[in-house]
């Protein structure tokens, strides 16, 4: 598959995942405990296929994780919460990485391009759990960029389950929440993790970063030695 054919597919796979996130409607309470009714055992399966499908879109993880506590309580809901979030963010880094990964190649000769690739792949786990850890970093957008970048997939998903976990937690518990106001509770828990999210990226930012080397503009040719 050539370049030009894989930014014009991967560009229409954005459009799908957007104009899903926008136009897919959010069911309520009553609906999704109708829907549960209806489903019966199967529901913590189905729900967990939904979610890790679902999500690799730009669709708000904090709607699963509402739902999952309102449908199967907390113990159910975070297990389910936490694998569905680790698929899908392995969705989600697949194929960005599959569609994308080329065209940051070709530009990783500038510097802006290489400092970030080489922070998201050098801060490993740690960086990639701050950065889960903060809320304002929306979950699908990072995980392709992950997916273009050179991070490593096993720390990604490391990093994504161990970052990812915290919120999952504190959702699900005040799933209750998705009757429509944002509890402070919540809001307080949120603060807490950006906190820590931020404190884990300062740290990896203070790491020495690799130095990137300038592009010259000719290269060196050999010289010959004259012949005596």
């Amino acid at each position: 598959m050539s370049g030009r054919t894989k930014l014009i597919l991967a560009l229409t796979v954005l459009a799908l995942f957007v104009a899903a996130a926008v136009l897919l409607p959010i069911p309520s309470p009553a609906g999704l405990r109708a829907w549960a009714a209806e489903t019966g055992p199967a529901t913590p399966l189905v729900f967990f296929l939904a979610y890790s499908v679902l999500t690799v879109a730009p669709i708000p993880r904090t709607v699963f994780n509402l739902a999952g506590g309102l449908l199967l309580g907390a113990t159910t809901g975070i297990v389910v919460g936490i694998l569905a979030t680790t698929v899908a963010s392995g969705l989600s880094f697949t194929l960005s990485r599959a569609l994308g990964r080329d065209l940051v190649t070709r530009h990783l000769h500038r510097a802006k391009v290489r400092a970030v690739n080489d922070r998201l792949s050098d801060g490993g786990v740690l960086a990639i759990t701050s950065l889960r850890l903060i809320p304002m970093v929306p979950f699908a957008p990072f995980s392709y960029l992950c997916g273009v970048s050179s991070v490593r997939f096993v720390p990604y998903l490391i990093g994504t389950a161990l970052g990812s976990l915290p919120g999952t937690v504190a959702v699900v518990v005040l799933g209750d929440a998705l009757t429509g106001e944002t509890p402070p509770a919540l809001l307080i828990c949120y603060a807490v993790f950006a906190a820590a999210g931020a404190i884990g990226l300062a740290k990896v930012f203070r790491r020495e970063a690799r130095p990137v080397p300038e592009p010259s503009g000719e290269e060196e040719l050999p010289t010959s030695t004259p012949a005596s």
